[in-house]
């Protein structure tokens, strides 16, 4: 039987080895626990001090007890990054999407089928087209023409949302939210799996990350990484310590970091190990954008430190 001594005395065990990686977080209050393990109860006071909110604290708490049962080991000093530990599909995945690159590389997200038609033609690898708009119409042409703009060029083109369109466009994938993904019953899911499109998939923490690999989708998207001023997020900047840690949970996954990623914040995000960075307004707000993006199409090929 453990005390509450031993419990607190992990949590502030687990919180010492790892304060200084999620350092800038406010603490969370510690939400109602489900179980009474030992581990799982260290694991949620001291996620909660480290800042993730409920749902994402109550994950890695039963992931940290179902390394423990596994290994027999309590480990403070480890934080679980073993996907086995947090439920996820083996590999290979009995739930799985088409298969994408790895690496995708340059990742840009684009108002307009004329802006993807032209960053497509600088040579970006990866392009993204979030349309908004309540015409279906509109919707349907931007769409097609999207798909027109990128052939012969080799870039890789996602649709964000409109996914009946994108399938009957003949586009290369689509791009979902968390709502959009749940708002999906199980026959549509059928047909997008079925379709043969790929599928990426927006997270935004570790309860988020476990919903989406249920799907097996081709990518994952992880952020936002840093403020951006573009959506309102309803979660707070993950930063580069967090992204690095989802990195190595995902690790079976091609990855894409998004968030106010501006040119200056590509080396440290690369050394997450993620193989893309997704852009907006380092683009749409260029005065030149084709040179910005070779520039930063160049910086996706450094080396990363520390890295061979």
């Amino acid at each position: 039987m453990h005390t509450m001594r031993d419990t607190a005395a992990l949590a502030q065990e687990i919180l010492a080895h790892h304060a200084a990686t999620f350092a800038g977080f406010a603490p969370e209050p510690v939400p109602t626990p489900t179980r009474q393990d030992q581990a799982y109860l260290a694991a949620l006071q001291a996620c909660s001090a480290l800042g993730f909110i409920a749902h994402d604290a109550e994950c890695l708490a039963q992931a940290w007890q179902a390394r423990t049962e596994r290994t027999g080991r309590q480990e403070p000093a480890l934080w679980p990054d073993g996907p086995e530990d947090f439920g996820l599909q083996p590999v290979p995945r009995a739930q799985a999407f088409a298969a994408c690159p790895q690496n995708l590389g340059l990742y840009a997200v684009l108002p307009d089928a004329g802006w993807v038609g032209r960053m497509a033609r600088a040579g970006v690898p990866t392009v993204q087209l979030r349309f908004k708009s309540d015409d279906a119409a509109a919707i349907e042409r931007e769409v097609r023409a999207a798909v027109q703009a990128v052939q012969g060029t080799g870039a890789l083109l996602f649709i964000n949302d409109h996914w009946r369109v994108a399938i009957a466009a003949g586009a290369y994938g689509i791009h979902l939210g968390q709502e959009d993904l749940d708002a999906l019953d199980a026959q549509a899911l059928q047909v997008l799996r079925g379709s043969g499109l790929r599928l990426g998939v927006s997270t935004h923490g570790y309860a988020e990350m476990v919903r989406a690999d249920a799907v097996g989708p081709s990518y994952v998207a992880m952020g936002a990484v840093f403020p951006t001023t573009l959506k309102r997020m309803a979660t707070a900047p993950q930063g580069v310590g967090r992204l690095g840690v989802y990195a190595r949970l995902l690790r079976h996954y091609p990855q894409v970091a998004i968030g106010g990623i501006g040119a200056e914040q590509f080396a440290q995000v690369l050394a997450t190990g993620v193989g893309s960075i997704a852009v907006v307004r380092a683009l749409v707000n260029a005065p030149h954008p084709e040179d910005t993006a070779a520039q930063l199409m160049k910086r996706m090929q450094a080396p990363v430190p520390g890295n061979s």
